[in-house]
């Protein structure tokens, strides 16, 4: 009977003990000291029971072993789970620099590929405007197939350069009468307008004058040089240079 007193005596002196280490403690040092303090309560009670106060002392230092290895393995597995946690995190911040790499190669193809494009805009508008002339038959007015093809070329070019102007002169030869010439070159102009209107290019775009036969190419009148003087040239001109024109 003694010894169990002696053994209940030093197993609540020891409880006390504890329990006020484990108050000034933050919370995780709390869990392991609960833990501890269950160990060696329950230590000390086998102990006491056996061997009497020293047995309680045995006992209590052995289930204080036993709650501390319980506590690490508790605090290594919420490590492991963490660690996971920011494994996780790793592999998604991994796959959005993946995705943001292909989205920064894909910006410089589009890039190249513009560039490429407006050096090609740029070299077709450069050519049209070196300038480039409608021919017509004698007497005629009709616009031949063939030209009609130059002409959406310079529909396309211009709708890739919203800014650009086109100016139109129309031009007869020096056969026949000129009040007639006048008004054949008039009608050339005419036609060649319509064409462009009836394809999208807005008629405040164009700036037109007819001169007739008074502005042939070249002195001297024969078959070759008529045929180049029928005939209505365009050429392709920024707003300022369209300006001067007028």
């Amino acid at each position: 009977m003694k010894k169990h007193l002696i053994a209940l005596t030093v197993i609540s002196t020891l409880s006390l003990s504890t329990q006020t280490m484990a108050n000034n403690d933050t919370q995780a040092t709390e869990r392991n000291g609960k833990t501890e303090m269950i160990g060696f309560g329950s230590g000390a009670a086998v102990g006491a029971l056996v061997g009497g106060p020293v047995g309680a002392f045995i006992g209590g230092f052995t289930g204080v072993w036993i709650g501390k290895s319980v506590a690490d393995e508790e605090e290594l597995a919420a490590q492991q789970q963490q660690l996971g946690e920011q494994q996780q995190e790793i592999e998604v911040l991994a796959k959005r620099s993946e995705q943001l790499e292909s989205l920064t190669e894909q910006h410089a193809r589009v890039n190249a590929q513009l560039s490429q494009l407006k050096m090609a805009q740029q070299q077709k508008l450069e050519e049209l405007a070196i300038g480039l002339n409608v021919q017509f038959k004698t007497g005629s007015s009709l616009i031949e197939p063939h030209f009609k093809q130059q002409l959406d070329d310079v529909v396309y070019a211009m709708s890739l350069a919203p800014d650009l102007k086109l100016d139109l002169t129309g031009y007869a030869d020096r056969q026949g009468d000129s009040s007639y010439n006048q008004a054949l070159s008039e009608q050339r102009l005419a036609e060649v307008r319509r064409y462009l209107i009836n394809n999208g290019i807005d008629e405040s775009r164009l700036h037109s004058q007819a001169f007739g036969d008074t502005a042939p190419l070249n002195v001297e009148a024969n078959l070759e040089n008529n045929f180049f003087d029928r005939r209505v040239t365009l050429k392709l001109m920024s707003e300022r240079g369209m300006l001067a024109a007028q």
